[in-house]
């Protein structure tokens, strides 16, 4: 074979080249992967920021509505909360409720008004729960506002610890003036709604919860222990100071009164069998409990009511009167003819109980 002049030479150079791009090749290849790994090891810690860490609730309060400011002025459901826990923190928009909802957080406890009504309870709940900037994997959820005594069982300025909540609208409703008796409720039972008529709450929270508050003393007012003498003459149970009880709320997006609706719950507590006696009628509870039913945390809520009305007109009452277009009661204020002066008393009490509710919750003495 011929050999020419430097052809051992080349094709060593060749061969040199060669493995020095293979190598290069290979060795680039190994880095990427190896960074790759790196950045994946990093994303799982969260420690470049790949996955933003949700911001950790202990608390998420949920009152219904604020009558003014959230401070300052005369106080609705949320103030007493907001100024001792939220006042000074931050604000977050959350997309996906009613309109306008909004989330106040620091240290760890949380407030979110609902709005009044189911619709916007459980729109309101849902859209919260489903944000993704927060866990709830560890919430205690407080619900909390003002309500109308059963009469018989509760008077104005008392707060319950709710056991069940049960759907008012649910079922059959007839008039009154279409009834063979007129003594009679005129509630209908329907057994196709009862899955979704009657929610009972964690029984052991809630009987912890009662057994923490029970003996928290509550207020009243001079006019609201008149009213109710004045209306329930005689009756051991109008008389007497407002105290903290366990009891069932029904749930209505009408508000309603009278003997009738009264009875209509009597029976409807009686029914589905609920744990305890019916004591307030309110309109959002089973609203935001399915809700959060719906997303497997339904055993951390705990709900608070206190009393600013009855469920019954006072002797001199009418739903004219009440609700007329010639009238104007303001029931959140000092001088309603269906609140009295009770309104911002019962707030005060609700809030007293629920601080006690809270402080129990983040010194982890509720589990």
């Amino acid at each position: 074979m011929l050999k020419f002049p430097g052809e051992h030479s080349y094709l060593q150079e060749e061969i040199v080249r060669k493995r020095i791009t293979e190598s290069s090749v290979v060795l680039s290849a190994t880095l990427t992967v190896v960074v790759l790994v790196v950045l994946l090891f990093v994303c799982v810690l969260g420690l470049t920021g790949c996955e933003k860490a949700k911001i950790p609730v202990r608390v998420l309060i949920l009152p219904a509505f604020e009558v003014g400011k959230m401070s300052g002025d005369f106080p609705g459901e949320a103030q007493y909360y907001y100024e001792e826990y939220l006042k000074g923190g931050k604000e977050y928009t959350i997309p996906g409720g009613s309109g306008n909802t909004k989330l106040y957080l620091k240290d760890g406890v949380a407030l979110c008004l609902l709005g009044q009504g189911k619709v916007s309870a459980a729109l309101n709940t849902d859209a919260v729960l489903a944000d993704d900037r927060f866990d709830f994997s560890n919430t205690y959820f407080l619900l909390t506002g003002c309500a109308g005594s059963a009469e018989g069982y509760g008077i104005m300025g008392d707060v319950y610890v709710i056991s069940s909540t049960v759907d008012y609208d649910l079922g059959h409703h007839a008039d009154s003036r279409e009834m063979e008796n007129d003594s009679r409720a005129t509630w209908f039972h329907d057994k196709d709604f009862d899955n979704n008529a009657v929610i009972r709450l964690n029984a052991g929270l809630t009987g912890r919860v009662y057994d923490l508050v029970k003996n928290v003393k509550l207020e009243t007012t001079g006019r609201t222990v008149k009213y109710l003498r004045t209306n329930f003459p005689g009756e051991k149970w109008a008389n007497r100071q407002p105290k903290v009880l366990m009891g069932t709320s029904v749930t209505g997006d009408d508000f309603w009164k009278g003997k009738y609706d009264h009875l209509n719950a009597l029976k409807m507590i009686k029914t589905y069998r609920c744990p305890d006696p019916y004591a307030a009628t309110e309109m959002e509870d089973i609203a935001a409990a399915t809700s959060l039913k719906n997303h497997g945390m339904l055993d951390r809520l705990i709900i608070l009511r206190d009393s600013v009305n009855m469920d019954v007109f006072a002797k001199d009452s009418s739903p004219e009167k009440l609700w007329g277009a010639k009238t104007d009661d303001d029931l959140a204020s000092d001088s309603s003819e269906e609140s009295v002066d009770i309104f911002a008393t019962a707030m005060k009490n609700n809030f007293k109980v629920g601080k006690k509710v809270i402080r129990a919750i983040l010194d982890n003495k509720l589990r």
